[in-house]
């Protein structure tokens, strides 16, 4: 009788932990057609497997969106990853350099300024974009405590069924076809939009509000100085960068600006603001944004791509790995992965 007992007892916890993991699956958000860039985080890993990169980008939109590592490789033969993602906060960012550098050592990591102007967690939606699809480490543990709002619990990253229980009645078709394996969305995570509206004119002429400080927040320049050592530490040089942006939605005040050249100065890092070199760079307004000029959409994150590319091999020495025979049929593979969903992406537009 007791054997029988422990034999029923070990088969229906078998039986709810198998019901409760496949209830996780079907109610997390997927990130495919509906938010995408909640899926970067998660892709990295397998990228990660297949070769190493000599550099890895991170930031928010402003790199996901910015810069195509396909073109990268194309022109320079630069093995690159971007390690975006939305809202990607500083500490974000230590974070996921932190976790990555368990898996390889880039040259150079390349980290989009913009992110300091916020000195506090922001967003629930946010931080689950950016952390859920971080794989189990001491680093996403950290980034969850640095990262949660008030209203937000460890364990419910620890076990997202109790933060999206109540997702039954928002279940779509996807839910079900991706509930165990899901498409890969991003190109070595950079993300494709095909899309274009022009910046309009009055727009073009907005500047943003005036500030009653402009003072980036010490807490995140302390990330930042922790992204640097841990640069420093691992032999990497670091890389300040301003995307380039034409509209008032994401204003890149001038003030900022100084602090971010003052620290570049004082910590011998080169600093990037492209803002200033759009006419350069060949960027059109009216041409290479999908948003009115707050994101540059595939045409002008490949223009961007190539101008910066040159910096890379040129200034900062990132060499070219076309001579590499494993290292190129990984990205012969990756290339033709872009221009693919770059063709179907126009011919569903």
């Amino acid at each position: 009788m007791k054997k029988r007992l422990i034999i029923s007892s070990a088969i229906c916890l078998a039986v709810l932990i198998v019901s409760l993991y496949f209830a996780q699956a079907l109610l997390v958000p997927k990130y495919v057609s509906v938010s995408p860039e909640g899926a970067l985080t998660a892709e990295y890993y397998a990228a990660a497997d297949e070769t190493s990169h000599d550099v890895l980008f991170i930031g928010d939109c402003e790199v996901y969106e910015s810069f195509v590592p396909a073109v990268l490789w194309e022109k320079y033969g630069i093995s690159s990853y971007v390690r975006g993602s939305a809202q990607q906060l500083v500490w974000h960012s230590y974070y996921l350099l932190e976790d990555a550098l368990r898996y390889e050592t880039p040259k150079a990591v390349v980290f989009n300024v913009l992110a300091l102007k916020y000195g506090q967690p922001q967003s629930e939606a946010y931080n689950r974009m950016t952390i859920d699809g971080m794989e189990w480490s001491q680093s996403k543990v950290d980034a969850i405590i640095a990262s949660k709002t008030e209203d937000e619990s460890f364990l419910s990253y620890v076990f997202p069924l109790l933060r999206f229980h109540s997702r039954w009645d928002e279940l779509t078709g996807e839910d079900l076809e991706y509930m165990l394996d899901r498409p890969e969305v991003s190109d070595s995570g950079y993300l494709i939009q095909t899309d274009v509206r022009a910046a309009e004119p009055d727009d073009l002429a907005i500047e943003g509000s005036p500030l009653a400080d402009y003072t980036l927040p010490k807490e995140s320049m302390a990330y930042l100085d922790k992204i640097k050592k841990l640069c420093d530490d691992n032999g990497i040089e670091l890389i300040l960068i301003k995307a380039p942006t034409n509209s008032w939605r994401y204003w890149w005040y001038d003030e900022w600006d100084a602090q971010i050249v003052d620290y570049a100065g004082k910590n011998g890092l080169a600093y990037y603001n492209f803002i200033d070199e759009v006419e350069d760079i060949g960027i059109d307004w009216s041409q290479d944004t999908y948003d009115g000029g707050v994101h540059l959409n595939v045409y002008g994150a490949m223009k961007l791509t190539e101008y910066f590319g040159k910096t890379l091999r040129d200034a900062h020495g990132i060499p070219d790995r076309h001579e590499d025979t494993n290292m190129s049929a990984v990205w012969s593979g990756r290339v033709e992965s872009f221009y693919s969903k770059l063709t179907d992406n126009i011919r569903e537009d």
